[in-house]
């Protein structure tokens, strides 16, 4: 008797600490991601409806912007100056170390139609590869001869919408699908309800007189080019979102250059957030309405709510949450917000809706870093200015260049690297899975386990391309 009693003593104090500490403080996270969802759903939910109206009107009555054809530009050969109609137009090409793509870029822009005395191309090339500074400036010096107004420069470059290697694996796929989503829904639904989107640093036609206007291009986040149009916006300067046009770009295609570019573009939106909030708030310029989107809709909920709720509830709170029957999380809160979300950016993307699966448990083991990320930006830490580009490898141009496609990654070959964050996850989530489906009530073991088998697949290395190990 006295050894039965003994040993139940540990039990029932793990049982009361659990429902006096734990099931408290786990209860409030629950609510406060619950709050936070809501935020979400209903941002989703009026992007959605803001672009599928944008696309209506322009179909039905041709919204958005008009344009007249121009008359075709004299030959390039001829000697009489261009007409006056065609505005001087600069084009800058950003370059690092990009041997494999360089001359697919200066090539595209060089073969620009448009008056040869009214276009000037800069090639801005902060190459730390002598080889690669070398080849650049034959290639500029090449269409020079060809009476082409290229000029290259040395300096640090400016951080599309096509993209032309996504079929290359899994991951670019499900990249995609993302970006798909931030055009046709985040993009176009800010041009048309308040003339604003988040500038990506390509494929844009600025106005020189709204960059001077705007204080010209700054580098004090990781996201100047984004930094840039909100100073612009907040000068009255109007932005058109025109989806018709399409411009090739190439996705990352390894899950280090994902992370980073992840880390660069979350962590800048973040601190750029923290720099500009104040200046937001008391400018006279613009009105509240469109304070209260950048402030609330483009800041807040998309660039801090998001990464953070998505990785915090989906994660940890609901995988804890199994090992704790005194908290329940409300069926809503489970399973018809993250359904919706799922819906809303399957309905832009109908050709990948059975690659939604993947998408889902992909983006929750990103949102690991991408919360990282917003809190670096957020509390400006010493990564939150961290620069690393991402490396341009010429899948789409394997034949021209002669460069190799990179090969997916299999089980067999050796990893190029373990990541040790995303198997702690996976243990973690294997913990509360297994502890769910043998001694717990909520039945969440089947998504934690699901989770757990995609944080182990990354966390091994096991997803996007790599060079062949030797």
């Amino acid at each position: 008797m006295a050894s039965s009693s003994s040993s139940s003593l540990p039990a029932a104090w793990a049982a009361a600490v659990r429902a006096g500490a734990v099931a408290p403080a786990l209860r409030a996270a629950v609510w406060a991601c619950l709050a936070m969802s809501a935020m979400l759903v209903a941002e989703a939910a009026w992007m959605g409806l803001a672009s599928l109206a944008a696309a209506a009107a322009r179909r039905l009555r041709g919204y958005g912007y008009r344009w007249e054809p121009m008359a075709a530009p004299p030959d390039v050969e001829a000697p009489a100056p261009a007409p006056a109609e065609f505005p001087m137009v600069l084009v800058q090409i950003p370059m690092y170390n990009e041997k494999e793509v360089y001359k697919l870029s200066i090539g595209a822009a060089c073969a620009l139609t448009w008056p040869p005395d009214r276009i000037i191309i800069q090639v801005l090339d902060d190459s730390t590869d002598p080889f690669v500074k070398e080849l650049v400036e034959l290639e500029c010096k090449e269409w020079a001869s060809k009476k082409i107004n290229i000029k290259m420069f040395l300096t640090w470059p400016l951080p599309g919408d096509f993209a032309v290697n996504y079929n290359v694996c899994l991951m670019t796929r499900i990249q995609k699908m993302s970006l798909d989503y931030h055009f046709k829904v985040e993009q176009e639904s800010g041009s048309f309800m308040h003339a604003f989107f988040g500038f990506n640093g390509t494929a844009g036609v600025w106005r020189v007189s709204a960059i001077n206007q705007s204080g010209g291009w700054k580098d004090r986040t990781t996201v100047e080019d984004m930094d840039l149009a909100v100073r612009a916006s907040l000068k009255g300067w109007e932005f058109l979102y025109v989806g018709d046009i399409r411009v090739k770009s190439e996705l990352p295609s390894t899950f280090q250059a994902y992370r980073h570019q992840q880390h660069r573009w979350t962590c800048g939106a973040a601190n750029l957030f923290r720099k500009m909030a104040w200046e937001i708030i008391t400018n006279k310029e613009v009105s509240m309405w469109k304070k209260h989107h950048l402030l609330y809709s483009f800041f807040f909920v998309r660039r801090a709510i998001a990464p953070i709720l998505t990785f915090l509830f989906y994660c940890i709170v609901i995988p804890l949450s199994a090992m704790v029957p005194e908290v329940t999380i409300p069926v809503w809160g489970l399973v018809y917000i993250p359904t919706a979300i799922t819906i809303m950016n399957a309905i832009r993307n109908p050709g990948s809706v059975h690659l939604m699966p993947f998408w889902i448990l992909f983006e929750n083991v990103m949102a690991m870093h991408r919360m990282r990320a917003a809190l670096s930006g957020l509390l400006e830490t010493a990564r939150a200015n961290d620069w690393v580009v991402t490396e341009k490898v010429g899948d789409q141009v394997k034949d021209e260049l002669d460069v190799p496609l990179l090969e997916p990654l299999k089980p067999t070959e050796c990893a190029e690297r373990i990541y040790i964050p995303e198997l702690l996850l996976a243990l973690y989530l294997l913990i509360c899975a297994s502890y769910d489906f043998v001694l717990g009530n909520h039945k969440y073991y089947i998504y934690i386990y699901l989770q757990a088998v995609a944080f182990t697949v990354m966390g091994f290395g096991f997803v996007g391309t790599r060079t062949p190990c030797s």
